[in-house]
């Protein structure tokens, strides 16, 4: 297979090369739409806290030899920093997102703005509700989480695009926590993390027949222990408050790069949340 220069995706831990992020210039909780969001309304957010934590991530990226491409932000759109959920990567096709909640309506076409501007195509995934925070890639197998913010027929819309060429599993999970990568996510073609609690008994054993799981408590799962992001060799970044899932990282030999994220955080993402990859090699 060639594989296009410009995009390709075909695991959450092949090497990252580019990247696409969104700083939060204007984040706000201005409508609550998540468990963490409804913590912290009344306490708020430091913009310039958040604006120099993800500062600090970027140019950590940009230290592990990762590309990373910051697109415009606009006061209309609080939530841009969560670049996931506007598209995906799948394979060597960028696929636009519908969002769910009016709050994040809108971001897609900034994205979308960047891809006609570079010349680079995309699917538009119209009709159906998707975000890219339920979709977790891993070759030949693609997890396609159920939430308030993913539906049934985007997980049918997408089966019948891909055909034969990725086999799409649908995995339902409590609503509350948002994202399928909040409480799911993959490490290696051996190793994922998993917050028990929130699936199925039947998508558990699914699960621990594929992968050696490492499970994520209560507590970390609130700081969003599971939403780590991969850049490949088997490194991740991660909060440094979640210690406990860093050292079973550390043990499992995964290189964990710690970078205070938790301003950010009281919306809702972590360090997966805040990346849209467009190139893994």
């Amino acid at each position: 297979m060639q594989l296009n220069s410009t995009t390709s995706c075909f695991s959450e831990f092949d090497v990252l090369k580019r990247v696409i992020l969104c700083q939060p210039q204007y984040m706000a909780i201005r409508q609550v739409i998540n468990e963490t969001q409804k913590e912290f309304y009344e306490e708020g957010l430091h913009i310039e806290r958040a604006l120099e934590q993800h500062r600090e991530f970027v140019r950590k990226l940009n230290e592990y030899g990762v590309e990373t491409i910051l697109l415009p932000y606009h006061k209309k759109y609080p939530e841009q920093v969560f670049t996931r959920d506007i598209g995906f990567t799948l394979g060597q096709t960028i696929f636009v997102a519908q969002m769910a909640h009016d709050v994040r309506i809108g971001e897609e076409n900034v994205l979308k703005v960047w891809l006609e501007d570079e010349e680079i195509s995309y699917y538009n995934l119209i009709g159906n509700q998707i975000e890219g925070g339920d979709v977790i890639i891993d070759r030949d197998t693609i997890y396609i989480g159920l939430s308030n913010r993913t539906n049934e027929a985007a997980v049918d819309h997408l089966k019948n695009l891909l055909g034969y060429q990725f086999d799409v599993k649908a995995i339902s999970f409590t609503e509350k926590y948002l994202h399928l990568d909040c409480v799911f996510n993959v490490l290696s073609p051996e190793v994922a993390l998993i917050y028990p609690n929130a699936l199925s008994t039947e998508d558990l054993d699914l699960l621990s027949s594929r992968y050696e799981l490492i499970e994520v408590t209560e507590e970390e799962q609130f700081t969003l222990g599971t939403n780590v992001l991969s850049i490949g060799n088997n490194t991740v970044f991660s909060l440094p408050v979640n210690e406990k899932v860093n050292e079973k990282m550390r043990e499992k030999g995964f290189e964990v790069i710690e970078i205070d994220y938790s301003e950010i955080i009281k919306s809702g993402g972590s360090f997966r949340c805040s990346t849209l990859p467009i190139l893994r090699v």
